[in-house]
Formats: structure tokens, sequence, C-alpha cells
């Protein structure tokens, strides 16, 4: 048995140690934020180290302490990512997955400098003059990449450069890491979607030449890979419109397209309309991702193509959105400008379906300076506003008589015209018709009004142009159309007068004749009248289509956009920066036809990408200003030929269309798809460039 003194000690003993522990706990207390715990308990749990910390407990301290993102667990779900970002009271709209691109994609690898027996390394490679071949950007195809890349989602394909398996990539960033020459990226969708074309990029000419910026390679190798829902996916990263676009895009790409320097250029928007009626005619939308919600509120005011496009990527940014419109149906100018035999009603509002399903809210019949002003929307919540009001404002010739009856403008008689279609289409509500009909103007509203007056029944319709054939602005391939249906051109010629009857209508135009002088502001030659040239001809109906700015009337309705926002002197809303686009009100920004007067679709989508990229930034407090090297309407010199060897010339698809006799007694659309195995044919021709590099067609 213990004795008595030594069950004291040891009692005592306990007691001193319980005393000294007591307050060492006291003195080196250690405090761990629950926020860890409950972070690491949202991982994936398998301390993989794939997110570059020594385990999922040093990942979740790095989260906690602001050193990583909310999606720093690569084996993780995106749901997880937004769990740990509500633990964390972020914005979700960090909590999105990153993936690994590969920036360099071009055909046949450029010419090699010399010979290189190293090392089989990039990094060793990358050491030597910055590589064997001559352009100074690509990809060296060694594959350090590949060997970095513990996940297997990367290899070299039979190009040369790294294919990215996007199903089996977690976006740790190991590939970029290794890469000497920049090529692979780790992004966010929303960081691609906010990515501006720039100097040092290695895009394409035609990419370059876009005013959407579609990667359009890429798409065209889709579809010669069978791949039509990733061509889709593709054009729709840049331009939620492609339907439209299909049918009424002017296609500057195909300007710079590298094939055209030697052959005809690629038909490049025949391909885009091709995988976008591919689509629809499948009859189910392609699901398109968009971002946890950030909670801001932002109100775009105009459902023209450049409200559309920038509500299209605010809401896919994660931004509550709400378009607010004064027309009964969302399309603008795309709706109530272009006439159905172009652009089809039904194909548009299965388009706007797809952007409206993404959760955008709509407001049709409100118009802004009517039915509410920006302070209103401002003290409903909303964070930002966008005005895409289009230009549906014509320019009057500003000649005697051009008020008569049965005189109108291009625009007015198109919507008009437009709305009886849409919503009531009985014949005695039907437009005016004259029998004798003249289109004053050379552009493409010009064109769709004489070739409308052509379908509505009218026995002689003319346009009348102050320049030649060759300065008309209109595409050249609707003047072409116009001329097979009938359309009688009278050239040189400026109207000076309008001549009418005892009851007020017209019945004579008055136009003096033109000669080409020196070129003006435009680069065109300035037409001068011939002294005593004065020519009348007999007409019952005048549309004026000279051209259209925007109706501004709302800033004279309210006090502070009429103290405060700038306009310029063409009525158009002055944004300094034409890729900022900010206005001279912070939180109101511009685009399409508001901002530059009236311009192509495609410009307009555009800008409402860029818009939409400036609000996202000015939402999160970051900085608006575009990068430096941004590209906008420039072109990359390295990447101008001037000639293109190898190419074996070979025959454009031409567009199928509906028989003239045919087209002319209805709206039916008149431009039809290629088919499959043209569309096959048509993306073969494709040399599949990238900055220098292309596909020869001989070797």
């Amino acid at each position: 048995m213990l004795s008595l003194s030594a069950v004291l000690f040891m009692l005592g003993l306990g007691a001193t140690c319980g005393a000294v522990l007591s307050a060492a706990s006291k003195i080196f207390y250690v405090y761990e934020d629950p926020r860890i715990a409950v972070v690491e308990g949202l991982t994936a749990g398998a301390n993989c180290g794939g997110c570059g910390y020594a385990g999922c407990n040093a990942a979740a301290v790095a989260v906690v302490v602001g050193e990583a993102l909310p999606s720093v667990c690569i084996v993780a779900d995106a749901e997880a990512a937004v769990n740990i970002a509500a633990v964390m009271g972020v914005d979700p709209g960090t909590a999105e997955p990153l993936l690994s691109y590969n920036t360099c994609a071009g055909g046949d690898r450029a010419a090699k400098k010399y010979f290189y027996m190293g090392i089989n390394s990039c990094q060793a490679l990358a050491t030597l003059y910055g590589g064997q071949r001559e352009c100074q950007v690509g990809c060296l195809g060694l594959g350090d990449c590949v060997r970095a890349c513990t996940f297997d989602a990367l290899k070299i394909g039979p190009e040369g450069f790294p294919v990215v398996n996007e199903m089996k990539c977690v976006g740790c960033g190991a590939c970029e890491k290794v890469c000497p020459k920049n090529i692979m990226e780790i992004k966010t969708m929303s960081q691609r979607l906010l990515h501006l074309n720039q100097f040092d990029d290695r895009i394409a000419p035609c990419q370059q030449t876009c005013p959407a910026e579609i990667d359009i390679p890429k798409y065209i190798a889709q579809i010669n890979n069978d791949d039509y829902e990733g061509a889709v996916n593709t054009i729709r990263a840049r331009n939620p419109l492609l339907l439209s676009c299909g049918r009424v895009c002017p296609h500057p790409c195909e300007d710079k397209c590298r094939r055209g320097v030697e052959d005809e250029a690629v038909s490049i928007n025949q391909l885009k309309r091709f995988v976008a009626d591919h689509e629809m005619n499948s009859g189910k939308h392609l699901p398109v991702s968009v971002a946890p919600s950030t909670g801001n509120k932002v109100a775009v005011i105009g459902g023209g193509p450049a409200g559309l496009s920038c509500a299209f990527f605010l809401r896919r940014l994660g931004h509550d959105v709400t378009i607010f419109d004064g027309m009964p149906k969302l399309g603008g100018m795309i709706r109530y400008g272009i006439p159905e035999y172009r652009l089809p009603k039904e194909v548009l509002a299965w388009e706007i379906d797809g952007i409206l399903n993404l959760g955008i809210e709509h407001k049709p019949n409100v118009m802004l300076g009517r039915d509410f002003d920006i302070g209103s929307l401002i003290a409903s919540g909303f964070d930002s506003v966008f005005l895409g009001i289009g230009a549906w404002k014509d320019y009057t010739l500003g000649v005697e008589g051009e008020n008569l009856g049965g005189c109108y403008t291009g625009i007015s008689f198109l919507t008009n015209f437009a709305l009886w279609q849409q919503e009531d289409g009985a014949e005695d509500h039907r437009p005016f018709v004259g029998k004798k009909c003249v289109v004053i103007g050379g552009g493409n509203t010009a064109i769709d009004c004489v070739r409308t007056l052509v379908r509505l029944g009218a026995d002689e319709v003319s346009i009348v142009y102050r320049r030649t054939r060759k300065e008309m602005p209109a595409n050249e391939v609707e003047i072409v159309a116009a001329e097979h249906e009938g359309i009688k051109f009278t050239f040189l010629a400026a109207p000076t007068r309008v001549i009418g009857d005892e009851e007020g209508k017209v019945t004579d135009l008055e136009y003096l004749k033109m000669e080409l002088g020196e070129p003006d502001a435009s680069g065109r030659r300035r037409p001068v009248p011939i002294e005593g040239s004065e020519t009348v001809i007999e007409i019952d109906m005048l549309i004026t289509a000279i051209g259209q700015g925007p109706d501004v009337f709302f800033a004279r309705e309210s006090k502070r956009l009429n103290e405060d926002l700038n306009l310029t002197r063409w009525d158009t809303i002055d944004a300094e920066d034409p890729v900022a686009l900010q206005s001279s009100i912070p939180y109101i920004f511009t685009g399409g036809d508001s901002a530059t007067g009236a311009d192509l679709v495609v410009s307009a989508i555009g800008a409402g990408r860029r818009a939409a990229r400036s609000i996202h930034f000015y939402l999160a407090g970051e900085e608006i200003t575009p990068p430096a090297k941004t590209l906008f309407t420039d072109n990359i010199p390295v990447s101008i030929f001037e000639s293109v060897e190898g190419i074996e010339k070979s025959a454009r698809t031409e567009m199928p269309e509906l028989l003239v006799d045919e087209r002319i007694k209805s709206f039916v659309e008149a431009d039809l798809v290629i088919s499959e195995e043209e569309a096959l044919y048509e993306s073969n021709r494709c040399l599949q460039c990238c900055l220098t590099c292309y596909n020869k067609d001989v070797s």
C-alpha cells in the first residue's frame, strides 16, 4: 500500500502541473478560426496537393486569410466553391472553376530557322533564340505542359500543339507555369468572356477583323470535325445572335481571309449560319453556362442587337438584368428594320428566347423619357445602366415638298410595315404602297425598302442615288439581288424638289444630274452638280433612306441627363473611349448605333460585349480602362500577308437562294442555308490560320 505521504505528494504534484498547464494555456493560447474547419469540410478531402498547398487544411487556411479563392480545391465541384464563398461572405462569382486553354492552335507549324538536337524540353529549346521556328510566339511542341499535368488532361495533338481534355482538366495551373512561351492559360468562363483581342494574342486575321472577335478558325475546324455543337458554343462565346448574323452580316472578316489573298475567301458567314440553323432545327437550345449571382442589378435600355448582347454577357457574368424596350417585341432594328425575307421573325424569336431563358427580364412598350427616367431606375435598385437606344431617327433631305402625302422615310416605312405584319396583317390595314415608287439612298435601308416594295406589288420601283454604283454602301449581295428583282437604278442624281398636286399628294420628283469630283472625308469622290441638268420623273410614292441617327429626346426630358450626359454633334451618346464605352455619367454605359450612328449588326453585338465587360468591372470596383495592347479595330501587322504560298484555287460555295420569280411574290426567306456536304467542303477550304501559321493546300 502506498503511504499517506506518497498519496499526498502525488496529489500535490498533479495540482502543481495543472496550475502550470492552466497558466501556459493562457500565455501560449493559439486561436484557430472556426471557418477553417468548415471550409476544409467543404473541400474534397483528397489532400492531393493539386491546388498548390500542402493539403486541404492548408488550402482552407489560405482561403480564410484571403490568399486563395473559394475555388481553390481543384477536385471539388462548383457547388463546393459556391458554398465556401458563402462561408467567407465573398462574391460567389469568384467561385467559377478554372480551366486550361491552349492559345496557339494554327495550321502547319511555322518554318524552321534551324534544327534542334538538344534536350526534349520546351524550356531548353526556348533558351536558344526563343525557339527554332520563325514564329516567335508560337508553341514549341515538345510537351513540357503535358508532362506537368498530373491529371492526364493534356496531350500533343497531330498538329503539334497541346490539346486540352476539358473533362479531365482541374485548372491546377501546372501547364501554365512550365510553358516558356505563355501558350497555356488558366481562366474561368467569365475571364474568357471578358477578354478583348490584344496585339500579343495568337489570332488569325479573320478573328482580328470580326467586330465580335469570334474565334473563326476554331469553329470552322469544329464544323470540319462534325462537332456542330462545339462550333455553336464557340460562336456564342462572342456572339449570342448567330442566327441573325448568319443572315444579315456583311462579313468584314472575309476581307482579311488569308485564302482570299490568292483565291476566293472562305465563306465564313455561310458556315456560321449552317451551324446556327443546325441548332435551331434540332428544336432545343444548347445549354449556356452562367456564373453564380453577384446580386448586382443592371438596366439595359433598348432591346436591339447591342442591348441583347450586353444583357446576354452581363447575365453570363452573374448579374441580374432587365431589358426596357419601347417596342412590343425585342430585336430593335433587326426586327423592325430588316424585312422578313432577310430575317424571318420566327427565327429571331427563337434566338431571343434563348437569351431570355438565361433569366433576363423584359419590360416591353416602355420608353425612357416617357414612361420612366434614369432617376427612377436608380431608386429601384439598379446599380448601372446601359443605353442601347439604336438609331431610329431618319435623316431628311431638306428639300421643298418632302412632307407631301405619299412621302415617307426609310425606317418609319419599314417599321410600320413590320408592325402591321406582326400585330394585324389585315389587308384593309396595310400601309399605302404606290405604283411608281422611288427610294432615295444607296445604303442597306434603301435596298430593303425597294425589295419590300416589289414584294408588296408596286409596278415600278427605282433607286435614286447621288453617286455611282461603286460608291453604294449597301452590301454587294443585296445590290445584286435588287438588280435581279427588277429594281431600276438612277445614279449621279441629287433630288432638289418634290412636286405635288392640289390635294397635297406627291406627283413628281425633280433631281439634278451630277458628276464625280474629288474625294471627300469618306474617301469617296464627291458628287458635283451639272448646271442646267434638272430632270423630273413621275412618281406617286417617295421614300427617303439617306441615313439615320439616335433619337435622344429623353436627354432633354431629364434635368440630370440634359446637364451631365455628353452628346456629340450627331446626337450620339459620347463615350470617350470606344472600347470602355462609359458615358460622362460613370454608371451609364452605351454601345451600338446610339454611340456610333447607324452601323453593322455585328458591330453592335461586339459593342454590347465590351460594354458588359466595363459594367462588370465598374460593379466590382475595378479598373475599366482597357489594356494598352487592346487591338479593337486594328490588325496585327505581322499577320497580314501580301502573298500566301501553297494555295490551290478551289471554288467558293455559292449561297443558295430562291428563284427570283418565286421570291418576289411573298416574304418567304430568299437566301437559303448551305447543305451539310457543302459546309464540310467549305470548312475544308479554311487554312486554319493562326498569327503566322496556316495549312498549305500543296506540299
